[in-house]
């Protein structure tokens, strides 16, 4: 068996069809497919039975213990020589393993990974939420398959790695948050090779709404500052940028409301209060206008332009609140991984 593609998944028995339907799809099909309950309360396992006839799969059903546990549970009974993980909440181009098969072929590694991008299906809000974590004005383009500021490393929605390397490893951590960097970070550690598959992308769906999506990136702020932690010199100019876009985002705005108050309460000095109020928002909107130029011409549509920025405010902002709230706890406060974070993983 030339590869074992594992799926995680927690009460998304919906999106694990698309998934499956689109590898049936697949032009190259020698491949097994894992399919692993973490305790859902809505199983899939009706979903996998409409499968069994198209292609080798194999449900397994397990109590609750996080995505990167539930890896390591397919990833012990995988016969594939490469591990593809995938996230439940992608899809695949019917030509994703023959990209992949193809880069293998040309230049061998032990591990790799590729971009993902959102489908002409999708609804504005997955397209905007897709843009800003791919655009370069947003994460710098590290996460878009294309020219990067910082090194790419694989990501656990669309990763692959040789099944000895995975094992040898002993795969994904127990961490909370960022367990895949952490693996792709030991990966490197271990002096294995890794690199990127710029065609083996996926459609990745991503978050839903903006709420749960603020939840996500919130998550990965905090994830950055613990893998400082267990890696140090990891962290790279530009995963601090959020930080630094928050600060500023609130520091201007604060700016904007007490210039309008003492426009009120000091109006011998109006025109100066007022210059200030609107001088300290030109910032925020010329970035606004970055933003919805970029997605306008990406997508053609003015909607997905306007979400675009919230998208884009929500990505960076809920980013640099975890990472802010991370620091505190673990750096100032000195709190372990644990102790610091009680809370489960986001839903």
């Amino acid at each position: 068996m030339r590869y074992s593609i594992i799926i995680p998944v927690f009460n998304r028995p919906d999106e694990v069809d698309e998934l499956l339907d689109s590898l049936t799809r697949q032009v190259f099909d020698d491949f097994e497919v894992l399919v692993i309950e973490d305790g859902s309360s809505i199983p899939c396992n009706e979903v996998c039975k409409k499968y069994n006839d198209r292609l080798t799969l194999r449900y397994y059903k397990k109590d609750n213990s996080g995505p990167g546990q539930t890896r390591n549970f397919g990833a012990e009974r995988a016969n594939g020589e490469y591990l593809i993980i995938l996230d439940s909440d992608v899809v695949l181009p019917e030509g994703y393993l023959t990209a992949v098969e193809e880069e293998l072929r040309q230049n061998p590694c032990d591990a790799f990974g590729g971009a993902d991008a959102s489908h002409p299906s999708f609804t504005p809000v997955q397209k905007a939420i897709s843009y800003s974590m791919t655009s370069f004005f947003t994460t710098g383009g590290i996460r878009g398959g294309k020219k990067k500021l910082d090194r790419f490393y694989p990501r656990s929605y669309n990763m692959g790695i040789r099944r000895d390397v995975y094992l040898r490893l002993n795969g994904f951590s127990k961490m909370r948050f960022g367990e895949d960097i952490d693996f792709s970070y030991r990966i490197i550690e271990a002096g294995c090779s890794s690199r990127l598959f710029p065609k083996a992308w996926v459609w990745h769906k991503r978050r839903t709404d903006l709420r749960k999506f603020f939840r996500q990136v919130y998550n990965s702020g905090i994830a950055r500052i613990n893998l400082e932690k267990r890696h140090p010199g990891t962290m790279k100019l530009v995963h601090m940028l959020p930080m630094v876009f928050t600060v500023g985002v609130i520091a201007l705005v604060l700016i904007s409301a007490v210039s309008r108050a003492l426009m009120h309460y000091e109006p011998t000095h109006f025109w100066l209060w007022y210059a200030l109020c609107i001088t300290a928002l030109m910032p925020l909107a010329l970035y606004a206008i970055i933003i919805f130029i970029d997605s306008f011409f990406m997508h053609r549509s003015i909607k997905i332009a306007g979400l675009s920025i919230a998208a884009a405010f929500v990505q960076l902002m809920g980013y640099g609140f975890g990472f802010i709230e991370a620091w505190w706890k673990r750096c100032v406060r000195k709190k372990d991984e644990f102790q610091a974070f009680e809370k489960t993983f986001y839903k």
